[in-house]
């Protein structure tokens, strides 16, 4: 609570605004213990299951090990020079970025395309008019996304050019999402300004262990 008001004074009263800046390495201080709890977790789920070889237990000591050379290599900044950045080019860690992480993050998205196509094809079936609208909008937009799209509508003249599929997309995009999207957001502030006043006033204590 104390901090919550230190940071409010801060942002609305100008003699304060020092008093947030100072509030705010706390927050620095607790991600670092933070890092230190996620890495003794990490292993300590994963040599769990190694020693008790479960299912998929390969794939913990893959984890494991990479774990533990990234974070060799990062601190002690091995085959690098100590006054250059450790993601410095060519050196052991940009290279590990680079030809190791970066691929497999490739293939991960990859694989999440053919999940979200099959999510899709149930979440945009005409079962009523909602979903029928649904499946039109994102018709347009994926038809508007590709050349395909430009030149099914390339006869239209300018003077109607709204009704191009490429225009139409951007209009989906611009009005309706947009719209959408608005109210999602003020939705999301109104519910994070309700539980800063919750926190404010100490009325929400669930973080404490009690209601």
């Amino acid at each position: 609570m104390a901090v919550g008001w230190v940071l409010m004074f801060s942002v609305f009263v100008p003699p304060t605004e020092s008093w947030g800046e100072e509030a705010s390495l706390f927050f620095d201080i607790i991600a670092v213990f933070a890092f230190f709890l996620g890495g003794g977790n990490l292993i300590r789920v994963h040599l769990t299951k190694i020693m008790r070889q479960g299912e998929g237990w390969g794939f913990s000591l893959v984890t494991i090990v990479g774990f533990a050379v990234v974070l060799a290599i990062g601190l002690f900044k091995i085959g690098g020079k100590m006054v250059e950045p450790v993601d410095a080019a060519g050196t052991p860690f940009e290279l590990m970025f680079r030809y190791i992480l970066s691929p497999l993050q490739a293939t991960m998205y990859s694989l999440l395309a053919f999940y979200v196509a099959s999510a899709s094809y149930r979440a945009f079936r005409a079962r009523n008019i909602e979903a029928t609208i649904l499946l039109v909008a994102a018709f347009i937009i994926l038809l508007g996304r590709t050349p395909f799209g430009f030149y099914l509508t390339a006869w239209i003249p300018d003077s109607l050019s709204i009704f191009q599929i490429p225009n139409l997309a951007v209009w989906v995009m611009n009005a309706p999402n947009l719209a959408g999207q608005r109210a999602i957001m003020i939705g999301i502030a109104l519910g994070v300004i309700s539980m800063s006043l919750r926190l404010l006033l100490g009325i929400e204590r669930s973080y404490l262990g009690q209601e």
